[in-house]
């Protein structure tokens, strides 16, 4: 009877523990792969990763359309309605190793499929296989607000066509539609918490739609009640609302500061902060801007393209709404409601100066 060398049990107890080792990952991905819906599907489809795989061409570079902190988005084709109908759509995939998108990749699903609006990026569907965490919206042909503002510009891209007046107004319009049913809906009163020309996204037909509803808030806090969501303050630099910042009370008018915000993007066409710019004051939007309108250089302000697009009156109040949504009081702020009929009203003076 040949004795078993020491070198033999060796590679023995190496071949059990690879074997183990083989079935401990099998079995963490069987499991992974049984995660449960996160919502009703009739409200939400809920997509295999096989699926979402086979859409972005296994996440080809060059189907890539952006880029977050924790994401990217890919432009895909997808089979919907029982794989009968074939949809261009957007698809948002989060960083899988990272925890910190977790909480906002489950609060945007709960959120948006049960909030359906024309002035709200739709979200088609999810999915949640294994730690996979990727969100899939419609396809925003025109991409963002800010990229026809500035963005554009900035990344060397040839042909940018500047918005014109009325294309500015109505995107803004859109935008302020889409938030004033954010605040308002019977389902479920949201506070967006994340406004800015980068949320503000364009379809085909040049219809604005709000989107990004990671960090929202849900719930029904007005400065008129005085009642508010005490919170961690979440959001982007140059559009926070001073208020919020300082007190950790989130109310509406936290999303009406951050809208007047866009309201000088729109009219400037610049970034809210630009590290291009030395001096502080002019690098931060906001006060820049009120820096001009005290001085009485509001000419200065206004994006170049824009010359003798807009009729002083229809200027002045513009600049008057975008004071009050910036007002230091938040309950001197305007609703949601009240901008977006001042927006109307805005729109008609302009056409009618065009005319």
């Amino acid at each position: 009877m040949p004795t078993t060398s020491i070198n033999d049990i060796i590679v023995l107890v190496i071949l059990v523990i690879v074997i183990i080792v083989h079935q401990l990952r099998e079995w963490k991905e069987k499991s992974w792969s049984k995660n449960p819906s996160l919502i009703d599907e009739n409200l939400c489809c809920r997509f295999s990763f096989t699926q979402i795989s086979f859409a972005t061409n296994n996440f080809d570079n060059g189907l890539e359309i952006g880029r977050g902190g924790f994401d990217k988005v890919y432009k895909g084709v997808i089979k919907v309605t029982n794989d009968k109908v074939e949809m261009t759509v957007a698809i948002k995939r989060l960083d899988s190793e990272s925890k910190q998108g977790e909480k906002e990749f489950i609060l945007e699903i709960e959120t948006l499929s049960k909030l359906r609006h024309k002035h709200l990026v739709s979200l088609i569907g999810y999915c949640n296989d294994g730690r996979e965490m990727i969100l899939v919206y419609e396809f925003m042909e025109r991409g963002t607000l800010a990229d026809h503002l500035h963005k554009n510009k900035r990344n060397g891209s040839e042909d940018v066509t500047p918005l014109t007046w009325k294309e500015r107004l109505n995107i803004c319009l859109g935008a302020a539609r889409g938030l004033e049913y954010l605040h308002n809906n019977s389902e479920q009163e949201v506070i967006h918490r994340d406004v800015k020309g980068e949320n503000i996204l364009v379809d085909l037909n040049w219809v604005a739609k709000i989107a990004d509803f990671g960090i929202c808030k849900v719930g029904g806090a007005t400065s008129h009640t005085h009642t508010h969501i005490s919170t961690d303050v979440k959001g982007t630099f140059g559009y926070l609302d001073p208020a919020y910042f300082s007190t950790r009370m989130l109310t509406k008018k936290s999303d009406v500061y951050a809208f007047g915000v866009v309201l000088w993007e729109t009219l400037c066409g610049r970034p809210v902060i630009d590290d291009r710019i030395n001096n502080k004051q002019q690098r931060n939007l906001v006060l820049w801007v009120q820096r001009c309108c005290e001085n009485g250089m509001v000419d200065e302000i206004i994006d170049s393209s824009l010359r003798g697009q807009i009729p002083t009156d229809s200027l002045q109040s513009y600049i008057k709404l975008a004071n009050l949504c910036l007002h230091k009081q938040t309950n001197k702020r305007p609703t949601m409601a009240k901008v977006r009929k001042d927006l109307e009203s805005l729109l008609v003076d302009g056409l009618n100066f065009l005319r």
